[in-house]
């Protein structure tokens, strides 16, 4: 039959069985199949295979002689409960039956109890109760989904070979700065337009070009600053005050954005660097995800030589390059002016062998740089490269929006860097793209 006439009968299934439903099932039919049932000593499957049936009919065949009283009352019927006996004057018995309640209640796989409801009787005594509960997804959740959906995945340009030359005494670094994937932003509430195609088109290309426009160099460091998603999980808010955030698309869908934004970023930069080493901190909008995005990252990356991904916990990162010496925390914890003590009591041994020495911060959107000569450190915040969300541009809170790379000489520390600025032009009634500049 031709794939448009079985179309076209499936559709009149359909339609005819809307309007007109299957008839009851005559009352010969359902004494049938309990007589058989008795006779298979109450075995449904045996029951179903006499009758050349389905055990799923022989049980609705059952419950439906019970509902239609056919099958007595003595001692009870299948599927019911005897819910009161009642001793008539003449000495009669009355049974009041009901339907049996279903199966033990679980709670379903991948959820918690969120809270329980109850209604009680007046001496305080459950009459019934209503059981809440929230889609739960553990880190390990979050990789095995990452996993499946990146079965498929293409990247925009296969990790290449070695680049022909790479100044070894070179180390760009490039923070992936509070990325926010998944934010929500509507223009009329914040000026910006902003969503998961607009975050992974031009965080992309802004991260490719940045990279594309730094030197050649022996080291790349992909680091993960914190925050790389806006929310932790499906409750889309935050985990200590529970503010409520604004977030485009379901969480699984936000994490696979932000996992392929992190790829394409670590393949940027093997074709423009010999080795590349990630590392993804974890911020205060996404303590679980940035574990999980790190785990998938080392398998997608695991049969590729040039390509260490750090699996560290921790809320610090310390990497030496010659005499440099590098650290970094988001900032939602460890404040970025405590870092110089922090790095020398920590890393004495690298802070002793060092002369050059940066600490790079987060989590406040605006950058900022002082150099204590005290502590010997510059420590530096960066921009983000989102726009505002409601909340924060109601606040009046103002920063600029930009993606870099910072390229470190092992001799001589910091010697060049990159910026690309993302701006946006004003959003007109059909408009609804931001646009980037270079600078």
């Amino acid at each position: 039959m031709p794939a448009c006439s079985r179309w076209l009968g499936c559709r009149f299934n359909s339609i005819r069985n809307r309007i007109l439903p299957t008839p009851p099932t005559p009352n010969e039919t359902l004494l049938a199949t309990h007589a058989a049932y008795l006779a298979n000593d109450k075995n449904q499957s045996r029951t179903a295979e006499a009758l050349g049936v389905s055990r799923e009919t022989v049980q609705r065949h059952l419950r439906q002689a019970a509902e239609r009283g056919l099958v007595g009352t003595d001692p009870v019927m299948d599927g019911y409960y005897i819910a009161r006996t009642t001793i008539t004057p003449n000495g009669g018995k009355f049974i009041q039956q009901r339907k049996a309640h279903g199966e033990d209640y679980a709670v379903p796989e991948g959820h918690s109890v969120k809270g329980e409801s109850a209604l009680i009787d007046a001496e305080g005594r459950v009459i019934q109760k209503w059981v809440k509960t929230r889609n739960e997804y553990s880190a390990e959740d979050l990789a095995e989904r990452l996993k499946v959906a990146f079965e498929d995945y293409e990247p925009y340009s296969r990790p290449a070979s070695e680049p022909p030359y790479c100044n070894e005494d070179l180390l760009n670094l490039i923070p992936c700065n509070d990325w926010h994937v998944g934010m929500f932003a509507w223009h009329r509430e914040t000026d910006a337009n902003w969503d998961l195609k607009i975050a992974e088109r031009e965080i992309g290309n802004g991260i490719e070009d940045a990279i594309s426009r730094s030197p050649r160099a022996g080291t790349a460091i992909v680091l993960g600053g914190g925050d790389l998603t806006h929310a932790d999980n499906s409750n889309n808010e935050t985990e200590r005050s529970r503010n409520k955030l604004d977030v485009d698309g379901r969480h699984p869908k936000v994490v696979e954005v932000a996992g392929r934004l992190m790829a394409r970023t670590v393949d940027a930069a093997l074709r423009h660097n010999d080795r590349v080493i990630v590392r993804n901190l974890k911020g205060n909008h996404d303590k679980e995800t940035a574990s999980a995005i790190a785990w998938f990252l080392s398998a997608w990356y695991r049969k590729e030589p040039r390509v260490y991904v750090d699996l560290d916990q921790s809320l610090f990162f310390y990497h030496q390059h010659g005499l440099v010496m590098l650290a970094a925390t988001h900032g939602h914890e460890a404040k970025l002016r405590d870092m110089p003590q922090i790095m020398a009591s920590r890393r004495a041994e690298m802070w002793g062998a060092t002369k050059y020495r940066y600490a790079h911060g987060f989590h406040v959107h605006h950058k900022s740089g002082f150099v204590t000569e005290g502590g010997g450190v510059v420590c530096e915040s960066h921009q983000a490269p989102i726009p505002q969300d409601a909340w924060h541009f109601g606040a009046g809170f103002l920063s600029g929006r930009s993606l870099s790379t910072i390229t470190y000489h092992r001799l001589m520390g910091e010697v060049g860097r990159v910026r690309v600025a993302m701006n946006e032009r004003p959003v007109a009634a059909n408009d609804n793209e931001p646009m980037r500049s270079a600078a």
